[in-house]
Protein backbone atom coordinates (compact mmCIF):
# COMPACT_ATOMS: atom_id res chain seq x y z
CA UNK A 1 0.00 0.00 0.00
CA UNK A 2 3.22 2.11 0.47
CA UNK A 3 2.74 2.99 -3.54
CA UNK A 4 -0.84 4.14 -2.89
CA UNK A 5 -2.03 7.45 -2.18
CA UNK A 6 -6.05 7.86 -1.82
CA UNK A 7 -7.96 10.77 -1.72
CA UNK A 8 -8.94 10.71 1.97
CA UNK A 9 -7.98 8.32 4.65
CA UNK A 10 -11.12 7.67 6.54
CA UNK A 11 -11.06 6.12 10.22
CA UNK A 12 -13.71 4.84 12.77
CA UNK A 13 -12.96 6.83 15.80
CA UNK A 14 -14.60 5.27 19.08
CA UNK A 15 -11.75 2.57 19.78
CA UNK A 16 -9.48 3.01 17.34
CA UNK A 17 -8.62 6.43 18.02
CA UNK A 18 -10.39 7.23 20.99
CA UNK A 19 -9.52 4.61 23.97
CA UNK A 20 -13.30 3.62 23.94
CA UNK A 21 -14.18 3.31 27.61
CA UNK A 22 -17.20 1.47 27.90
CA UNK A 23 -16.34 -1.47 29.82
CA UNK A 24 -14.21 0.29 32.37
CA UNK A 25 -18.06 2.75 32.80
CA UNK A 26 -19.55 -0.71 33.39
CA UNK A 27 -16.92 -1.69 35.74
CA UNK A 28 -17.11 1.41 37.81
CA UNK A 29 -20.90 1.09 38.08
CA UNK A 30 -21.25 -2.32 39.14
CA UNK A 31 -17.81 -3.73 40.03
CA UNK A 32 -18.31 -3.27 43.76
CA UNK A 33 -21.64 -5.64 43.41
CA UNK A 34 -20.44 -8.34 41.28
CA UNK A 35 -17.92 -11.09 41.26
CA UNK A 36 -15.68 -11.05 38.44
CA UNK A 37 -16.63 -13.97 36.40
CA UNK A 38 -20.39 -12.14 36.04
CA UNK A 39 -18.73 -8.95 35.48
CA UNK A 40 -16.93 -9.59 32.64
CA UNK A 41 -20.03 -11.26 31.44
CA UNK A 42 -21.70 -7.96 31.88
CA UNK A 43 -19.47 -6.30 30.07
CA UNK A 44 -19.43 -8.70 27.23
CA UNK A 45 -22.89 -8.45 27.36
CA UNK A 46 -23.15 -4.71 27.34
CA UNK A 47 -21.08 -4.69 24.01
CA UNK A 48 -23.40 -7.04 22.41
CA UNK A 49 -26.13 -5.35 23.10
CA UNK A 50 -24.74 -1.70 22.11
CA UNK A 51 -24.05 -3.78 18.83
CA UNK A 52 -27.21 -5.04 18.11
CA UNK A 53 -29.13 -1.61 19.12
CA UNK A 54 -27.33 -0.35 16.13
CA UNK A 55 -28.73 -2.68 13.54
CA UNK A 56 -32.08 -0.80 13.48
CA UNK A 57 -33.59 2.34 12.70
CA UNK A 58 -31.05 5.21 13.76
CA UNK A 59 -32.26 6.34 17.08
CA UNK A 60 -30.15 8.92 18.92
CA UNK A 61 -27.23 7.31 20.92
CA UNK A 62 -28.35 7.96 24.50
CA UNK A 63 -31.31 5.42 23.73
CA UNK A 64 -28.45 2.88 22.47
CA UNK A 65 -26.81 3.09 25.44
CA UNK A 66 -30.23 2.96 27.74
CA UNK A 67 -31.14 0.14 25.88
CA UNK A 68 -27.95 -1.98 25.88
CA UNK A 69 -27.32 -1.33 29.49
CA UNK A 70 -31.28 -2.07 30.65
CA UNK A 71 -31.11 -5.52 28.33
CA UNK A 72 -27.49 -6.24 29.97
CA UNK A 73 -28.96 -5.75 33.51
CA UNK A 74 -31.73 -7.67 33.28
CA UNK A 75 -29.60 -10.64 31.60
CA UNK A 76 -27.09 -10.55 34.61
CA UNK A 77 -29.81 -10.34 37.43
CA UNK A 78 -28.82 -6.99 38.09
CA UNK A 79 -30.94 -3.48 38.79
CA UNK A 80 -31.74 -1.36 36.11
CA UNK A 81 -31.49 2.73 37.05
CA UNK A 82 -31.85 5.09 34.25
CA UNK A 83 -29.31 7.26 36.01
CA UNK A 84 -26.56 5.27 35.02
CA UNK A 85 -27.08 4.84 31.13
CA UNK A 86 -26.89 8.82 31.83
CA UNK A 87 -23.53 8.55 33.27
CA UNK A 88 -22.33 6.19 30.88
CA UNK A 89 -23.46 8.80 27.81
CA UNK A 90 -22.11 11.63 29.37
CA UNK A 91 -18.78 10.80 30.12
CA UNK A 92 -17.79 9.72 25.61
CA UNK A 93 -17.48 13.68 24.91
CA UNK A 94 -14.63 12.97 27.83
CA UNK A 95 -12.34 9.98 26.28
CA UNK A 96 -8.72 11.14 25.11
CA UNK A 97 -7.11 9.10 22.43
CA UNK A 98 -4.91 5.80 22.59
CA UNK A 99 -1.27 6.92 23.31
CA UNK A 100 -0.22 5.91 19.81
CA UNK A 101 -2.72 7.99 17.82
CA UNK A 102 -1.82 12.01 17.40
CA UNK A 103 1.73 11.59 16.55
CA UNK A 104 1.01 9.19 13.45
CA UNK A 105 -2.52 10.80 12.60
CA UNK A 106 -0.22 14.16 12.38
CA UNK A 107 1.87 12.74 10.12
CA UNK A 108 -0.34 11.47 7.59
CA UNK A 109 -2.45 14.60 8.10
CA UNK A 110 0.83 16.35 5.95
CA UNK A 111 0.49 14.25 3.37
CA UNK A 112 -3.63 12.83 3.09
CA UNK A 113 -6.74 14.19 3.94
CA UNK A 114 -8.12 12.53 7.03
CA UNK A 115 -12.19 11.81 7.60
CA UNK A 116 -14.03 10.14 10.54
CA UNK A 117 -16.78 8.40 9.96
CA UNK A 118 -18.10 7.43 13.65
CA UNK A 119 -21.24 6.20 15.42
CA UNK A 120 -21.81 9.32 17.38
CA UNK A 121 -23.97 12.17 18.41
CA UNK A 122 -23.48 15.69 16.55
CA UNK A 123 -22.55 17.06 19.83
CA UNK A 124 -20.34 13.88 21.39
CA UNK A 125 -17.63 13.85 18.67
CA UNK A 126 -16.28 17.45 18.10
CA UNK A 127 -14.89 17.34 21.80
CA UNK A 128 -13.27 13.57 21.34
CA UNK A 129 -11.99 14.78 17.65
CA UNK A 130 -10.47 17.85 19.39
CA UNK A 131 -8.07 15.65 21.58
CA UNK A 132 -6.58 13.88 18.93
CA UNK A 133 -4.08 15.70 18.03
CA UNK A 134 -4.54 16.31 14.04
CA UNK A 135 -6.44 18.16 11.71
CA UNK A 136 -9.30 16.79 10.10
CA UNK A 137 -10.94 17.63 6.64
CA UNK A 138 -14.41 16.31 7.78
CA UNK A 139 -15.66 14.81 11.08
CA UNK A 140 -18.97 12.50 10.08
CA UNK A 141 -21.36 11.26 12.14
CA UNK A 142 -23.99 8.70 12.60
CA UNK A 143 -26.51 11.64 13.32
CA UNK A 144 -25.97 13.41 10.42
CA UNK A 145 -25.87 9.94 8.07
CA UNK A 146 -29.10 8.62 9.97
CA UNK A 147 -27.43 5.46 10.29
CA UNK A 148 -25.35 3.73 12.31
CA UNK A 149 -22.22 1.31 11.05
CA UNK A 150 -21.92 -1.78 10.49
CA UNK A 151 -24.73 -0.89 8.36
CA UNK A 152 -23.93 0.25 4.77
CA UNK A 153 -25.61 4.03 4.78
CA UNK A 154 -23.36 5.45 6.84
CA UNK A 155 -20.42 4.84 4.32
CA UNK A 156 -22.59 5.50 1.60
CA UNK A 157 -23.38 8.84 3.00
CA UNK A 158 -19.45 9.75 3.70
CA UNK A 159 -18.99 8.98 -0.17
CA UNK A 160 -21.56 11.43 -1.02
CA UNK A 161 -20.23 14.01 1.33
CA UNK A 162 -16.64 13.80 0.17
CA UNK A 163 -17.51 12.94 -3.74
CA UNK A 164 -15.55 9.81 -4.07
CA UNK A 165 -16.00 5.81 -3.86
CA UNK A 166 -14.93 3.09 -2.16
CA UNK A 167 -11.75 3.24 -4.70
CA UNK A 168 -10.42 6.49 -3.13
CA UNK A 169 -9.94 5.75 0.23
CA UNK A 170 -8.46 3.46 2.58
CA UNK A 171 -10.39 2.94 5.77
CA UNK A 172 -8.57 1.96 9.15
CA UNK A 173 -10.39 0.53 12.47
CA UNK A 174 -10.10 -1.60 15.09
CA UNK A 175 -13.38 -3.37 14.08
CA UNK A 176 -14.27 -6.06 11.62
CA UNK A 177 -17.40 -6.16 12.39
CA UNK A 178 -18.79 -2.58 12.77
CA UNK A 179 -15.98 -1.27 10.20
CA UNK A 180 -13.66 -3.28 8.00
CA UNK A 181 -16.57 -6.13 6.60
CA UNK A 182 -18.54 -3.60 5.72
CA UNK A 183 -15.96 -1.67 4.01
CA UNK A 184 -15.16 -4.76 2.27
CA UNK A 185 -18.80 -5.57 0.64
CA UNK A 186 -18.91 -2.18 -0.09
CA UNK A 187 -15.77 -2.86 -2.24
CA UNK A 188 -13.13 -0.87 -0.26
CA UNK A 189 -9.97 -2.82 -0.69
CA UNK A 190 -7.36 -0.44 0.96
CA UNK A 191 -8.08 -1.35 4.43
CA UNK A 192 -5.86 -1.40 7.64
CA UNK A 193 -6.57 -3.40 10.72
CA UNK A 194 -5.28 -1.20 14.13
CA UNK A 195 -5.35 -4.67 16.19
CA UNK A 196 -6.24 -2.87 19.51
CA UNK A 197 -7.13 -6.67 20.75
CA UNK A 198 -11.25 -5.87 20.42
CA UNK A 199 -11.24 -8.67 17.53
CA UNK A 200 -9.42 -12.04 16.25
CA UNK A 201 -8.09 -11.16 13.19
CA UNK A 202 -9.61 -12.49 10.00
CA UNK A 203 -7.22 -12.19 6.76
CA UNK A 204 -10.28 -12.79 4.53
CA UNK A 205 -11.56 -9.55 4.43
CA UNK A 206 -8.24 -8.16 3.21
CA UNK A 207 -6.26 -5.53 5.19
CA UNK A 208 -2.75 -4.27 6.35
CA UNK A 209 -2.32 -5.34 10.26
CA UNK A 210 -0.83 -2.48 12.25
CA UNK A 211 -0.57 -2.28 16.40
CA UNK A 212 -1.37 1.32 16.45
CA UNK A 213 -1.72 4.77 14.52
CA UNK A 214 1.76 5.35 15.12
CA UNK A 215 2.59 2.28 12.22
CA UNK A 216 -0.10 4.21 9.99
CA UNK A 217 2.55 6.79 8.34
CA UNK A 218 4.56 3.34 7.50
CA UNK A 219 1.91 1.88 5.73
CA UNK A 220 1.99 5.23 3.01
CA UNK A 221 6.26 5.19 3.21
CA UNK A 222 5.79 8.54 4.66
Amino acid sequence: MSQFRPKYVTFDCYGTLTNFQMAEAAQDLYGARLPEPQMAAMVRDFAAYRLDEVLGDWKPYAEVIHNALERACKRNGVAFEVEHAHMVYDRVPSWGPHPDVPAGLARVAKEIPLVILSNAMNVQLPSNVAKLGAPFHAALTAEQAGSYKPRMKGFEFMFDMLGCGPEDVVHCSSSFRYDLMTAHDLGIKNKVWVNRGHEPGNPYYGYVEIKGIDALPSVFGL
